[in-house]
């Protein structure tokens, strides 16, 4: 029977398109000098995957507007492409599939061909045809691995005796075995391609590999290599892998990859020996590049409601070789906006050291100054802060510390002074993967802080003195979550969701320190209304805030073309006077949004109405910035 033994080939070899460009670029001048203008169409070959892979391995349509060529290129060109085209069949199956092109209505054979495109009128737009014959389907008939495979190597090959011999699936399977011996250890294991052989009577393909496995390994020395700052005491402390593990690619991925989320290095390459050392085993190299150590930051958000905000930073990435940062903050804030009296500004600086004691637990400090001219309040304050930070997988971090603020607050015409020290105490949750523009996962917290205020000078009315003293201590919690349903599977088209409750026990409202009540509206709660602006009020109009909060969001996102979208949303919101959540007033807005996405996130411009209206809501808001609302 005829048999025969071929090479698996995937559509078109660089040496090939090598050749036909530098056929092109040396065509005799009397040719080039005379370009033919031709269209090219396909005829269905009744598959559209097979469709997509003939256009897209055609030379006719890529080089068609972009490299003109004369008569003869034209042919050479067509010539080319039929080749190539056959051997695009063969990829599918269709070892005995044929592909027809003509130009002009002529065969490629044809005599005449070259003569008629040579007499072609000016102006004239040559119509070229391609079509493609299939022949049979080819299916494997027999999958023989040349070689011992260890005991423990689950043969993965991703192909079967019957199925169809698609040279992609085929070619494939020498890398899947690969990764198969590698994952049980064998580290210098050689997989050789797939040899087929043809049997055009049967119209099968047999496959043969060869395998050599190699001992089972385990790593030996590990070294690290680039550090200029870092000290390697730091990455082994570190280290996911170490000497005397068997090697595992999986396992050296992921200490890789968290050599690189330490933020310090800008890439780490993962290298092991070729041969084993002399205790027969297998060295390991980590190759680092360090990011630059420090690095400045600007930004900047806009709203009708709370104005303008401008905001620079200043970070080092590797204080003292151990990855820890310094950053420091300033900006400016409530520049204009109608929920505003004043500008405001803030100033911070924050160190955090990571593994602090112990990996995946950091310890960070915080020192921070701020001014708000709002229309719920005038605030002056100085604020500190010291968290013990705790990863516990890969979705769940939680946080204790200790924070002390030292504060003075005019409302309605009281004036005072808050000391306060507070013992937060924070869980979280996030299974979302990007944090400016996530489109599946959830995100999840739960916040508790009790704080101890202590007494302070105040100036107001003998009312107000009499409602607002007090240095009970009290407890606030909140909890807010959201998630994110991809419809499409691509993060083209996402209903996110996003809830929050909050309550103060232990307190009347008055009682609590005003930047400590629960206010809503605004883009963190809900669109369309000013900010602070839903909840109790003062007689003169103020907000007066509450001790409980609830919040809801509903929004669709859908992505046009490659950079931009479109979101349509419903927010909900009240704020309680007294009392526990879900007992104020409830006020709903709504409103559309545009995003353009860029290579740092999405910039964000939304619209939202009140459509509850009350005493403090306007006609629209509008909001800009980076990154989803939430």
């Amino acid at each position: 029977m005829p048999i025969t033994r071929i090479r698996l080939l995937l559509f078109w070899s660089p040496l090939a398109s090598f050749a036909l460009a530098a056929l092109l670029l040396t065509e005799p001048a009397v040719h080039a000098a005379d370009p033919l203008a031709y269209s090219v169409m396909f005829v269905s070959a009744g598959d559209e995957a097979l469709d997509r892979a003939l256009n897209d391995s055609s030379q006719l349509v890529a080089l068609r507007e972009t490299a003109p060529v004369g008569p003869f290129a034209l042919v050479a060109r067509a010539r080319d492409d039929a080749a190539r085209l056959e051997t695009v069949l063969n990829s599918f199956g269709y070892y005995d599939g044929t592909a027809v092109v003509t130009v002009g209505g002529r065969q490629l054979e044809d005599p005449y061909l070259l003569d008629q495109l040579e007499r072609a009128p000016s102006g004239v737009v040559v119509p070229v045809t391609v079509s493609v014959v299939h022949g049979a389907l080819y299916h494997l008939s027999k999958i023989d691995i040349q070689g011992t495979i260890p005991a423990d190597v689950p043969v993965q090959l991703g192909i079967k005796p019957g199925a169809a011999a698609l040279a992609s699936e085929v070619l494939a399977a020498q890398e899947q075995l690969a990764e198969a011996l590698r994952g049980q250890g064998y580290a210098l294991a050689r997989v050789d391609k797939p040899i087929a052989t043809l049997d055009t009577t049967a119209k099968t393909l047999a496959v043969e590999i060869k395998v050599d496995a190699g001992p089972s390994l385990e790593l030996g020395r590990i070294d690290f290599k680039g550090m200029e700052r870092t000290e390697e005491d730091f990455l082994r402390r570190r280290l996911l892998v170490h000497s005397g593990d068997r090697f595992d690619p999986e396992a050296i991925e992921k200490a890789r990859q968290d050599f690189i989320n330490t933020g310090v290095f800008s890439s780490v390459r993962a290298r092991t020996g070729e041969r084993p050392d002399e205790d027969g085993r297998l060295p390991l190299n980590f190759e680092m590049v360090e990011r630059p150590l420090r690095a400045v930051g600007f930004n900047g958000a806009w709203s009708t409601d709370v104005g303008g905000s401008l905001s620079v930073s200043w970070q080092h990435r590797n204080l003292f070789g151990a990855a820890e940062t310094l950053n420091l903050t300033g900006g400016v804030a409530q520049l204009g906006g109608n929920s505003t009296t004043g500008i405001g500004y803030n100033a911070g600086a924050s160190f955090l050291k990571p593994d602090f004691f112990q990996r995946d637990q950091s310890l960070q400090a915080d020192l921070g100054a701020v001014k708000a001219s709002l229309n719920a309040y005038d605030q002056k304050a100085v604020l500190a802060s010291v968290l013990l930070k705790r990863k516990f997988s890969a979705a769940w971090s939680g946080a204790v510390g200790l924070s002390g603020e030292q504060e003075n607050i005019v409302q309605n015409g009281l004036a005072r002074d808050y000391t306060l020290l507070g013992l937060p105490l924070t869980l979280n949750y996030d299974s979302t993967k990007s944090p400016l523009d996530p489109v599946q996962g959830i995100r999840a917290s739960v916040v508790v802080t009790p704080i101890q205020p202590f007494s302070g000078s105040t100036s107001g009315t003998s009312a107000q003195l009499a409602e607002s003293s007090g240095t009970t201590p009290f407890v606030l919690l909140q909890l807010a979550g959201s998630t994110y349903l991809d419809f499409t599977g691509s993060g083209r088209s996402v209903l996110a969701l996003r809830g929050l409750v909050g309550g103060a026990v232990g307190v009347g409202v008055m009682a609590l320190p005003p930047d400590k009540r629960f206010y809503a509206g605004g883009s963190a709660t809900v669109r369309g209304y000013k900010f602070q602006s839903i909840g109790p009020r003062f007689p003169n109009d103020r907000p007066v805030g509450g001790t409980a909060v609830s919040a809801g969001t509903f929004e669709f996102r859908q992505r046009i073309l490659d950079d931009y979208g479109a979101v349509a949303f419903v927010d909900i919101g009240q704020v309680s006077p007294h009392g526990g959540p879900f007992t104020g007033d409830w006020s709903v807005g709504a409103g559309i949004g545009g995003r353009y996405y860029t290579s740092i996130g999405p910039i964000r411009v939304d619209v939202a109405l009140p459509l509850s209206r009350h005493s403090g809501s306007g006609s629209f808001e509008m909001y800009v910035g980076i990154g989803q609302a939430f």
